[in-house]
């Protein structure tokens, strides 16, 4: 049973110059019980008119007056428009015929065999409702990632905010009291007069400069007060602690020329760049097993780059397609809320992670909080 009906008729578009060649189009198909709506025009003027309305598939001669198939499948394409086109002709070569199925005719027929033409464009017609039902797919996906990436930087930003709040409020509250609390023990071991209080009192005192000093760290892994001495002061503070708690040979590399636009990044840039460094170190104490690590902060062309590589053992494929890799699925977020990207490559002679950002980029990322001024010196403070 025929898809079209009286109800529901094919809209056919016929480029034909012979009346008689398109009755006999017309008669093939309504043989097949197939109802037909159909338009035939003879000139490009014409055809270009037509085209201003909806069509379910466009059969066209290969040869007309001033005109041709092929022309005519040019004109259909530089529309947009991605109407089947099947081409009929009694003299189509094949070379033609291959030429025109590149260009993208759906099929071509002779006319001397008109056996399959109802065939050819009930499968053309097909076929062109599946690619667009594909890119209507693809179409939906792209949206969706779009979507997914912006929930992604969104809540890379809250949870940076967030985590601004929450050292904001153990400086202001708890680091306070303790420091208050630290006061009244100190006066109370300047005027105890027994030796028991006195051991009691200076115990109490280690107690809270321990919690003070534990403070003072977990405020730091939430917001890095050392950012506010700029970027490379920041990773080289960095660099230097994970040497001394890990044994493992870290060296930051930055050129001269670049310092001093280094310290002048865009808002959110030195952030990201750090928590970066942060995740990679991290990743090289937990899985690489290396002796050296070597930190490249440079800026060249407009690009920032930060390099992380380590001598360790690498990352297999396995590693890489872990479904819960959520340390580096995070990086290429966090990097794509200032306009960048990461490169990750590993082998057997160690991994390198790149960070990438183009200064000129437009960025979505927050405007940093006020900084937390910490009265200590954050170089100066305990180890995690």
């Amino acid at each position: 049973m025929s898809l079209f009906t009286a109800e529901h008729p094919l809209r056919l578009l016929h480029l034909e110059d012979s009346e008689l060649d398109h009755e006999l189009t017309l008669a093939h198909l309504q043989r097949g019980g197939m109802a037909v709506q159909a338009l035939r025009v003879d000139s490009e003027r014409d055809f270009l008119l037509a085209l201003e309305h909806p069509w379910d598939v466009i059969v066209s001669d290969y040869n007309l007056p001033g005109f041709s198939g092929l022309v005519a499948l040019d004109l259909l394409k530089a529309h947009g428009m991605d109407t089947p086109f099947v081409l009929v002709s009694g003299e189509i070569g094949e070379d033609t015929a291959v030429e025109a199925m590149r260009n993208g005719a759906s099929d071509y027929l002779l006319k001397n065999n008109l056996t399959r033409l109802e065939q050819a464009l009930l499968h053309a017609i097909e076929a062109a409702e599946t690619r667009r039902a594909r890119q209507r797919a693809d179409l939906e996906l792209g949206v969706s990632k779009q979507r997914l990436h912006e929930l992604a930087q969104h809540l890379q930003t809250s949870v940076e905010m967030e985590r601004a709040a929450i050292a904001r409020e153990i400086h202001d509250d708890v680091g306070g009291s303790l420091t208050a609390l630290k006061f009244d023990l100190a006066w109370i071991a300047r005027h105890a007069d027994q030796q028991e209080v006195q051991a009691r009192v200076n115990g109490a005192l280690e107690t809270v400069t321990a919690a003070i000093e534990a403070s003072q760290r977990i405020m730091h892994n939430l917001r890095p007060a050392i950012l506010e001495q700029g970027l490379v002061a920041a990773l080289q503070w960095m660099a230097a602690r994970f040497e001394r708690r890990t044994g493992v040979s870290c060296q930051l590399r930055t050129p001269q020329a670049a310092l001093p636009q280094l310290h002048h990044l865009p808002a959110g840039v030195p952030l990201v760049a750090y928590r970066t460094a942060q995740e990679a170190l991290t990743n090289v104490t937990k899985h690489a097993q290396a002796s050296r690590v070597e930190i490249d902060l440079a800026l060249a062309g407009g690009v920032l780059s930060l390099e992380v590589s380590d001598n360790g053992r690498g990352l297999s494929q396995d590693d890489l397609a872990k479904t819960r890799s959520f340390g580096i699925r995070g990086l290429h977020e966090r990097a794509r809320t200032v306009g960048g990207w990461v490169d990750l490559s590993s082998g057997p002679g160690g991994t390198t992670l790149i960070l990438s950002v183009p200064l000129q980029a437009e960025v979505t990322s927050f405007e940093p909080p006020p900084p937390i001024h910490e009265p200590q010196d954050p170089t100066e403070w305990g180890e995690l």
